[in-house]
């Protein structure tokens, strides 16, 4: 195919260029493969008469696709259609791809051919809106940038570690992809230049190129033709690499760079860009050195070697960029008095750490400064406004769904960690439908993913998971918020109101967050509470006290009411009265008694009264017919809680097993149920009992039992008839664990809290077959933990906290093969670590919290070559 230099259109006297040319030789095989008579030459196994319809229907649409863009490029005058070429030389490469599937599966292509539908509709959109963007960089300067600090270590871990760790080190020679991942400002390009001109990586790498992608419009073709002139130094006829498809392009790469030792950067690179096409001119096997260093703030790829993410800055480094930039600018050193370095660190604490957002803040006030206004007038406040220019485009480049996500975080306090539940709850209560069918390629093979729009958010470097517990926690920067505000009040009637009267009203608002301080509150201010959708309070004081008992009879929309960690008191009966409420959130006050009459709330979805000390539930639960998931804690009921009512219910934690109780001839009714959680488990408890009950639940996965203060909980050995549970959590005291054969056998995820075990619980959980996860906190009281050969054979992550007497941890030969992820924490007598951990080759996390000595001690006496993140500190 790549001897089509120029064909003539049959219904244009117009040539066609080498991509034309491909498109319309592909066109004609696949329509090929739609004559009856040519079917047989495919395979297509057992595929009945509807599904053969279906496959070629898609196959249909494929075409049509390819035709669509043909004409499209017809119609262009000449110019604009050299201006087109790079992306249709990535369209032409996306119709070779579907000739290949079609070559190799035949008929049997389906999920295939779906990935290459949508690769080419985004193709063809691109082409539409093409001209937006400018393409590729070729200027871009990779030398000196000004202040640039606190990046010694993220250089050193991507030189030493990644990049000439895999060179050297690595037996089997290959392709090392690495990518720079983090939100707009967080400093990537400045890293990325900063190991691209590293003394080390100069003098390792004699071919090196830097690509940077100015556009979400940039096609492929443009990077493949940039890199060869960046390698080669000139091209005698550059215009020639323009014309030639991608195929040709990725021959001629591989060929320059076969057998040699090379660094490339491609700074940038934008979401949905199709970097398939740039690895196949990239030689991965039989020789070392060959580096691929991306920067981006997406996810780039499913496969990536290591993904190296973007930390904002801390106090500390903040002030320092600060202060450097301020000296920079103003050509001599400020000495600032510790109450203004106070009141400059205040300040920043609104950049989020992102070092962009710091510089610029500190170029404004180093120009006012010049323009004589004090330093003490100047830290007083400070204006982010061009900051969150730079950020629009972040929000405008996501879709429809993404967008309607981002603009609810404002719902949130700033920088607060969210509970992802809490999220998804508080989203589909408004109406968002938080899952999404992804297509994406990895490992050469197509397929579609499911993923929630929260995982979409931390791909897209929008929202950060804060990995600090084993529930799944969210943050977003300060800098991001502040734009979630901005457009959420532009969009969807937000607005805040704050007892300090500094509010922004909207005309008939649909989401009113409301922040409380000591102050009495101005409940004149409360108007079109009609409208009003959600209703979330922050801070605390007195608003509730302050207003009338009528107060909540207004609300006739309302779906969304959060008061979460706002320090209530009493809760008014007139709440019953919001009877469209979905979501009710009471969680961390100090409420004493649920009123009667939300037992009306009919339409209630989500109730979280967890942590309210001792509160009182009245036995209203039964007449929440929609209610999905209760989260509540320490509740005293006067009778026993029915579960068996509650028949939507998906989610139930916490309860007390003695508040367990159901008509086993209901229990098939109840076929929604995924989580329990039961608390105050003590010997006296019949756990055999709740066990048998939950086998009933087809689609029960996880379990969470909590013992009663000081008491152990009885034997486990019956918990084996849960022959689906996949993540199982134990808080309190255990005599001893059931053995391996009598612990679930789908167990992917264990965590043991307060166990108090005084045999090493090693031997009996690394036989648990499909166990990928293991947490343990205060779980040992002993001195010696050992894992056995073969051990734990899917083990990945491994987390042990507060084992205060362990001294000695040993993994033996063939331990933990797979493990990926190993963190010690507050073991003050564990002075050393296990023997066998620099030989083992998927470990790429280690991070231990210890004693200063220890730590010390620890780095000193240790190297760790193959571990890519090393974080041992005091």
């Amino acid at each position: 195919m790549q001897n089509l230099t120029i064909l003539l259109c049959a219904d244009c006297s117009l040539p066609i260029n080498m991509s034309e040319a491909i498109i319309k030789e592909v066109i004609r095989k696949l329509e090929s493969v739609l004559q009856p008579e040519n079917t047989t030459h495919y395979r297509y196994g057992d595929i009945s008469g509807a599904s053969w319809t279906s496959r070629k229907s898609h196959l249909s649409e494929v075409i049509n696709e390819m035709r669509m863009v043909l004409d499209f490029s017809r119609e262009r005058e000449s110019g604009e259609r050299s201006k087109l070429n790079h992306l249709l030389a990535d369209f032409a490469e996306i119709a070779q791809v579907s000739e290949d599937i079609i070559t190799l599966h035949g008929l049997g292509f389906y999920e295939e051919m779906h990935h290459v539908l949508e690769w080419m509709k985004k193709t063809r959109k691109r082409m539409l809106k093409f001209g937006d963007g400018e393409g590729v960089s070729s200027s871009q300067s990779v030398g000196d940038e000004g202040v640039v600090l606190g990046l010694e270590k993220d250089v050193e871990q991507l030189i030493y570690r990644v990049i000439l760790g895999e060179a050297i080190l690595n037996e089997r020679p290959r392709l090392v992809i690495s990518c720079i991942k983090g939100m707009i400002g967080a400093g990537k390009t400045t890293l990325a230049r900063q190991v691209y001109n590293h003394p080390d990586i100069v003098e390792t790498f004699e071919l090196r190129a830097w690509v940077t992608i100015s556009s979400s419009d940039t096609s492929t073709h443009e990077v493949l033709v940039e890199l060869i002139q960046k390698l080669v130094g000139h091209v005698k006829d550059p215009l020639s690499l323009d014309e030639m498809d991608n195929r040709s392009l990725q021959s001629m790469l591989w060929e320059m760079l076969e057998g040699m030792p090379y660094f490339i950067v491609l700074d940038n690179v934008p979401k949905g860009m199709w970097l398939r096409s740039i690895f196949d001119g990239l030689p991965y096997k039989g020789c070392r050195g060959c580096n691929l260093l991306t920067t981006s703030r997406y996810q780039i790829t499913e496969d990536d070697f290591y993904t190296h993410e973007m930390k904002p800055f801390d106090s500390n480094k903040s002030w320092q960029l600060f202060s450097r930039t301020i000296d920079n600018f103003t050509s001599c050193e400020n000495k600032f008095s510790k109450e203004l370095e106070r009141k400059g660190r205040d300040m920043l604490k609104k950049c989020g750490g992102l070092p962009l957002a710091i510089i610029d803040v500190a170029r404004q006030k180093a120009k006012q400064r010049l323009l004589g206004i004090e330093w003490d007038e100047l830290f007083d406040s400070i204006d982010l406004g061009e900051s969150l220019k730079l950020f629009e485009p972040v929000y405008h480049g996501l879709d429809d769904q993404l967008k309607a996500c981002f603009l609810h975080m404002s719902f949130f306090k700033e920088n607060a960690t969210i509970r992802g539940e809490k999220l998804r709850h508080i989203w589909a209560a408004v109406g968002l439908n938080t899952e999404r069918s992804i297509p994406y390629m990895a490992n050469e093979e197509c397929m579609h993913n499911v993923r929630s729009c929260i995982e979409e958010l931390v791909c897209e470097s929008i929202i950060e998971l804060v990995n600090d517990s084993e529930f799944f926690r969210y943050r977003m920067n300060p800098l991001l918020y502040e734009l979630s505000i901005k457009k959420a009040e532009e969009n969807i009637g937000f607005e805040i109101l704050r007892s300090n009267g500094n509010n922004g009203h909207s005309q008939n608002p649909r989401h009113r967050v409301i922040h409380c301080g000591r102050d009495k509150f101005n409940h004149s201010t409360n108007q079109d509470n009609e409208h009003l959708v959600s209703l979330i309070f922050h801070g605390g004081g007195r608003y509730l006290d302050d207003a009338s008992q009528s107060y909540w009879k207004s609300f006739e929309l309302l779906r969304i009411l959060d008061m979460e960690d706002f320090g209530v008191k009493t809760l008014s009966e007139t709440i019953g009265t919001l009877i469209g409420l979905r979501y009710l959130g009471l969680r961390n006050n100090y409420i004493q008694e649920i009123p009667h009459s939300l037992g009306g709330l009919e339409m209630l979805e989500v109730l979280d009264i967890a942590q309210n000390f001792m509160m009182e539930l009245p036995n209203i639960i039964n007449e929440m017919g929609s209610l999905r998931y209760l989260y509540m804690s320490d509740v005293i009921c006067r009778k026993p809680l029915k579960v068996d009512v509650l028949q939507m219910l998906e989610i139930l934690a916490y309860i007390s097993i003695y508040d367990w109780t159901y008509e086993v001839s209901s229990l098939e009714k109840m076929t929604r149920l995924i989580k329990l959680g039961t608390e105050e488990v003590d010997e006296n408890s019949d756990v055999n009992m709740l066990f048998a009950s939950l086998a009933k639940f087809k689609r029960f996965l996880q379990l969470n039992l909590q013992g009663f203060r000081f008491r152990s909980m009885p034997c486990l050995d019956k918990i084996g008839v849960l022959h689906g549970l996949r993540k199982l959590r134990l808080d309190g005291r255990i005599s001893r664990l059931p053995s391996a054969i009598n612990f679930p056998q789908t167990l992917e995820y264990l965590v043991l809290v307060n166990t108090c075990l005084d045999e090493d619980p090693m031997p009996v959980l690394q036989e648990i077959p499909k166990l990928g996860v293991l947490r343990m906190r205060n779980a040992y009281n002993g001195r010696k933990m050992a894992i056995g050969n073969y051990g734990f054979k899917n083990l990945c992550v491994l987390r042990i906290n507060e084992l205060w007497n362990l001294r000695e941890l040993r993994i033996e030969e063939i331990g933990s093969t797979f493990l990926q992820e190993l963190e010690i924490k507050n073991c003050p007598l564990l002075e050393t670590l296990p023997e066998r951990i620099e030989a083992m080759v998927f470990l790429r996390k280690l991070k231990m919290v210890t004693t200063k000595h220890i730590a010390t001690k620890i780095r000193n006496s240790s190297s760790f070559p193959n571990i890519l993140e090393v974080d041992i500190s005091p």
